[in-house]
């Protein structure tokens, strides 16, 4: 008997009408016009209703995950690293779990892996990727003072690796 495979590859896909200015660390796309993007609410780890808009006025490296996603938790301890290195009033990394069971997951997840710095945020409904046009996760978008995106990276990148954290530093100055 003949077994067919198919295997599909999935290219970056675009997700804002212009290409990319430049391409920075990572394969991190930085577009030349900041995009405005739909309003996401979530929850933080005590349950209060929080949207992106919360943060206004800093940087956000917006990054949704899931602990069921393998990459994704890869790539978290990366993340508490930068929000060690950069955070603060200017800059925070928001790391919006879109696990369904809420933030217990996040938070066992966390304690198991020795996360520190980042706060617990969970979209239970899992909108937020749909939203954010995201073809997959983990899906990391760049947001400016105001809340637009200004740059995107779909997968992991080493987030705290010194040319990030340069040229994130760069941005944010």
């Amino acid at each position: 008997m003949m077994t067919l495979v198919l295997v599909a590859t999935l290219l970056p896909l675009s997700t804002v009408a212009e290409p990319p200015a430049r391409t920075g660390p990572g394969g991190l796309l930085l577009w030349e016009t900041p995009q405005d993007i739909a309003a996401v609410t979530f929850e933080d780890g005590s349950g209060n209703a929080l949207s992106l808009s919360d943060f206004s006025g800093k940087y956000v490296l917006l990054n949704l995950w899931a602990t069921w996603c393998g990459p994704c938790r890869e790539e978290m301890p990366t993340l508490d690293a930068l929000q060690s290195e950069l955070g603060g009033s200017n800059f925070d990394v928001l790391a919006l779990s879109l696990d369904r069971q809420g933030a217990g997951v996040v938070t066992e997840f966390y304690r198991e892996i020795g996360i520190e710095n980042l706060g617990v945020y969970v979209d239970d409904s899992g909108m937020a990727g749909n939203k954010l046009r995201a073809v997959g996760i983990p899906t990391t978008l760049l947001l400016n003072t105001e809340g637009q995106e200004i740059g995107r990276l779909v997968g992991t990148a080493e987030w705290n690796s010194d040319e990030m954290i340069k040229f994130l530093a760069d941005i944010l100055s």
